[in-house]
């Protein structure tokens, strides 16, 4: 049926069709009166959009296909082709947010990294681990902060170095946390252990700037106090158990490594000035101080991935791909239209020619080609033609 929507004409004679009732569905049936033909108008637009629309449904918001008027199988083969639609990435802001925070998150074999202002995705990117040229490539589209959040990670620092270097970096305090309870747990056997532990516990509660002074003041007593412990040596003896990462040529070691690389790690992030950041009177205010911690993104964008793939489960791995961006383009400030993304190519796929045989190529088998039963083809024994022992 072809001719404008309000006025069809008929695909046999070209008259002009007229309303003959409705079908068993509803849908407006059309007759022409001169040669008899009857039809219906269809609206590939409308019931494509439809099918979009019910596909995000079951995608983010975890409705049944029971819930949407259709069966699962129906449902499953009407919205195939949504899967095919790309989801771009989010523009970049007009202005510069005054923190970001950068993350990642992993799934099946692959990595997904995360930029948001607290409040909104502001970009991700796809890669098989957290590296800096992943990192660069969400780095290098958005405009600069002027403070992001990390977890600690070296390939986002040598990302940051190179794209913003600028930009004042604050260490997500919780990761800090992990990492001091991953090397003494929460139950130290040694004093030093137990006193590095409650200092990192009461840097999660430090609010101002004298707070701040004085945590850092507290610091350097317990470094003070232990500095002789921890000089203590290991000499290699017969016998002598060897911590990891000691090779069977060294003579001796630090008796304390835990205590060393959590000394260490305060001492780098004091020297990078990455500890107070969040507080540091040239880029906020004390009544409005910026994030400290990667928890608005763990408990926001993460939290709401992991939350899909668990209603989801079993997705094969592009489909995972494609739902996650569904997903994260839902957290935008400015979600992209999904119709808006579809093109032609996404409803229906390009027809394959059929194969032409060659003139010389044989429609029928030829000698020594054929079935024989004297080949032995024929002879199976046991189960599903192999013999059980």
């Amino acid at each position: 049926m072809s001719g404008a929507r309000n006025s069809p004409t008929c695909g046999v004679c070209g008259s002009k069709l007229v309303k003959n009732g409705a079908t068993s569905a509803g849908r407006t049936r059309w007759r022409c009166r001169t040669c008899g033909a009857s039809t219906t108008q269809a609206r590939p637009d409308i019931t494509d959009k439809a099918q979009l629309r019910a596909f995000l449904a079951w995608l983010l918001t975890g409705a049944r296909p029971e819930q949407l008027s259709t069966s699962a199988r129906t449902f499953r083969r009407d919205t195939a082709w949504c899967w095919r639609v790309e989801v771009p990435h989010p523009p970049a802001p007009a202005v510069a947010p005054p923190v970001v925070i950068l993350d990642g998150t992993y799934f099946q074999t692959w990595c997904l990294l995360i930029a948001t202002d607290g409040h909104h995705v502001l970009d991700w990117q796809w890669c098989d681990r957290e590296k800096k040229i992943a990192w660069e490539q969400i780095l290098t589209r958005l405009p600069t902060p002027r403070m992001v959040v990390v977890d600690g990670g070296t390939g986002l620092a040598a990302a940051l170095r190179a794209q913003w270097p600028a930009t004042r970096i604050q260490r997500c305090y919780f990761h800090i946390f992990q990492t001091v309870r991953r090397h003494h747990t929460l139950r130290p056997r040694l004093e030093p252990g137990r006193e590095i532990l409650a200092l990192t516990k009461a840097l999660m509660h430090v609010r101002d700037l004298d707070q701040a002074v004085f945590w850092m003041t507290e610091y350097a007593a317990w470094e003070s106090r232990w500095d002789q412990f921890l000089r203590h040596r290991t000499i290699a003896r017969a016998h002598t158990e060897r911590p990891a990462g000691i090779s069977e040529h060294q003579r001796w070691w630090y008796t304390h490594q835990q205590l060393r690389k959590t000394r260490g790690l305060y001492r780098a992030l004091i020297r990078n000035r990455q500890l107070f950041t969040w507080i540091d009177p040239d880029l906020t205010t004390v009544d409005q101080p910026l994030a400290r911690t990667t928890s608005s993104l763990e408990g926001g964008p993460n939290r709401a991935l992991k939350d899909l793939f668990r209603t989801h489960r079993g997705l094969p791995t592009e489909h995972a791909r494609r739902a996650a961006e569904w997903k994260l383009n839902s957290l935008t400030a400015t979600p992209a239209d999904p119709w808006s993304l579809v093109r032609p190519e996404h409803r229906h796929l390009p027809r394959h020619h059929p194969v032409e045989l060659l003139d010389d190529e044989p429609l029928v088998p030829v000698l020594g080609t054929n079935f024989s039963w004297e080949d032995g083809n024929g002879l199976q024994h046991g189960w599903a033609g192999r013999s059980r022992p």
